[in-house]
Parts: structure tokens; sequence; C-alpha cells
């Protein structure tokens, strides 16, 4: 048939905003269980339609995940990053902590008291330092002075050790990897799971950036030694990220293959002929692993299909057990692609794993719990 097939950089591209989920729960410090993918996807369509059946959780993590998604989209297409760029990045981010906006003009630190900076782990430069450095930042952000890899490192140790802001420094550090990868063109989209990676080692994440900060002279060996460790370790990263995100294609392939099988059967038992590409049906299946949550306004919102096909392309794919429906409010169904819904779940709990395989080493971190059903693919 063939109308399943898919491209894999989008696939990861789409599903690389699930993978946020993680973060944002983090960062907005919920408390309690952590909404599902389910939970979060239906909060998610909910910003364009309404719907319902999702908690406040949910709908706070899908608020946060689209704004760091837009921030940084913002960012990276920019013809030219200065520091209000960052900054604006930043109030997005924490748009409900106004009290942390804007460059800090006082002295933070690192570990310790939070009354002071005694026994602090790190002690960022002074308020006063903090404009004049971060301009420098944004010159050599806008350069291209050395790779991809290397300059998203130093962009990002450079950007933790000034720690411009009063809160929300790590996210904004993080954000910016992604945009100078993409700005350089070496990724089209914030696709690999470098975030979640530097989490799951966050101990080597740690100790090579404060090697990276060592107070010694620049063209000392002290200094050279701290900066290798660091890129040393970037490197690292990039490479398990990339790794772990052409599993999660293969992943998405092997999803996408079960609904090449699972229709073909349906329409062969039924005696219907061979669907065509530019169906309603193919076009939600072109774009299921994005959509995972879908309702008959979504798909003519964004498939441009009149209601009556709307609704049999979401029949018809529930018939042959793709999708499952569930109510969604008064009168409104939405239709949930589970397999890529677990998919999201077990991703997140294996690259929280040392090992990226959870049965050889337990997450070390909170991650959501293990999906009831068998897991879809090569996913742990």
């Amino acid at each position: 048939m063939g109308v399943t097939t898919g491209d894999g950089a989008t696939d990861l591209a789409q599903l690389s905003r699930f993978l946020l989920r993680s973060e944002a729960i983090a960062s907005s410090q919920i408390e309690g269980i952590a909404p599902s993918a389910r939970q979060v996807a239906l909060a998610e369509l909910a910003q364009d339609e309404d719907l319902s059946g999702f908690s406040a959780q949910a709908e706070l993590v899908a608020r946060n995940m689209t704004m760091v998604a837009q921030a940084t989209t913002r960012l990276a297409s920019a013809d030219r990053v200065d520091a209000g760029s960052i900054v604006a990045l930043h109030d997005a981010l924490l748009r409900d902590d106004p009290q942390h906006h804007g460059l800090r003009t006082v002295q933070n630190w690192i570990g310790g008291s939070y009354l002071h900076p005694l026994d602090a782990d790190f002690v960022p430069p002074d308020p006063e330092q903090v404009p004049s450095l971060m301009a420098d930042l944004v010159q050599y952000l806008n350069g291209a002075a050395h790779s991809p890899i290397i300059q998203a490192a130093l962009v990002h140790a450079q950007f933790e050790t000034i720690h411009p802001f009063t809160d929300g420094n790590g996210r904004v550090g993080r954000a910016l990897i992604h945009t100078v990868l993409t700005r350089r063109g070496l990724t089209s989209a914030a696709i690999l799971p470098i975030s979640l990676v530097l989490a799951t080692f966050s101990d080597e994440y740690v100790r090579a950036l404060s090697q990276y900060r060592y107070d010694a002279p620049a063209s000392s060996p002290q200094a050279a030694s701290g900066r290798r460790s660091w890129l040393e370790e970037f490197a690292t990263t990039v490479l398990r990220a990339t790794e772990q995100a052409e599993t999660l294609r293969a992943d998405v392939a092997m999803i996408r293959q079960d609904w090449t099988d699972q229709l073909e059967a349906h329409r062969s038992q039924h005696g219907r002929r061979r669907l065509r590409s530019d169906s309603a049906t193919a076009r939600i299946l072109a774009d299921l692993p994005g959509t995972p949550v879908l309702t008959a306004a979504t798909v003519r919102r964004i498939h441009g299909v009149s209601p009556m096909a709307a609704n049999h392309a979401l029949t018809e794919l529930e018939e042959a057990g793709i999708l499952e429906s569930h109510a969604a409010g008064r009168g409104r169904r939405a239709y949930l692609a589970t397999a890529v819904l677990d998919l999201i779940t077990l991703t997140e709990r294996r690259l929280a794993s040392t090992r990226f395989d959870t049965r050889a080493s337990d997450p070390n971190r909170p991650v959501p719990a293990r999906p009831n059903r068998p897991a879809p693919s090569t996913a742990s």
C-alpha cells in the first residue's frame, strides 16, 4: 500500500515535542502523579478545540511544551540573535514568574545555602558584568568560528557560567543548544533528545561543566584541560542522543509497518479496494506520529477534508485497531494512536536509564509509569 511510510526525520521532529513533557513536568514543579502522554496530548489539542477529559496538570504541561517549542523556533529562525532575544525566550519559558524576568541585577550562586554563597558549588560573575558577557556570547553565537557541535557546547557552557537569570538558566541553556544546531543546519528541528541525555548523565555533566569553569588563565594547561573535558563530554552526549534518536526513528517505522499490515488486513476482510494515497485515511496515517490524538474537527482542520470524509476515515482506522476512541466532552470523541503514546512513554523511560535499557538499568530520575500494554517496539 505504501501510504504510511512517512519521513523518518519528520517523524522525529514531530515526536520530539512530546519528549519535552519530562522537562516541562520538572520545570513546572508539578507535584503528585505526572500526567500521562495521553492526557498531555489531549490537553495540547484542547488549545485549539473545545475538549475535556484531562487534568490541570496536563494542561500546564501542554502549555509549557507549546511555549518551549514556539520560543525556541523563533530564536532558531531569527536573522540574528541578540541578548534581548534570549531574554524574550526566558520570559516566555517563565511566563508565570515575572519576578524572574530580565537579566539579573543581583548576585546568584549554585548550591550551598540560599542565604549566602560561602558554601556554593559555583558563584557566577557579578551582575554588573552580565550585559557585556551576554553581548560577547551572542556575538559568538551568531558566528561560525567552530563546527556546530563545538559551538553549541561552548554557547551552552558559557551561558551556564554567566548564569544571567535568577531562575530558569538551565532551561534556556538547553534551548540554546538546539538553537545553535538548528541555525547551523545540523538539525532542521529540535529532534535530538540532548536535554534528556544530559539529565540522565547529570553527574558527568556537572563535573565536566565545573572543569570548564576552572579559574585559570585562558592559555594555561588547566584551562585547556577543562575545555577539553567539557567538549568531550558534550560530544559524547550528542552521540548518545543521535543513537537514541535513530532507535526512536526505527521504533516509529515498525509502528508504521504494523499500521500498514492492520489496515490492509481490515480492508481485505471487508472487500475494499487498495487505499488511495490522497484519501483522508492515508493523510491521517502519514501525520499520525505527530498527531496521536485527533478529533473529526482536527482532521478537517489540518487535512482540509469534508466532515463525512473525516468521520469515515477515523471510523475505518478505529475498526482496523489503529485508533481507539474515547469521550472528550459533550458530544465529542477523541481518537488516540495508543501505539505512539505508549512509545513516547517508553522512550522517556529508556532515556532515563544510563544503559538506555530499563531492563539493564533502572531509570535514575522520575519517569512516567510503564504502559500496561506490551511494548510496541524495541523501546524498553
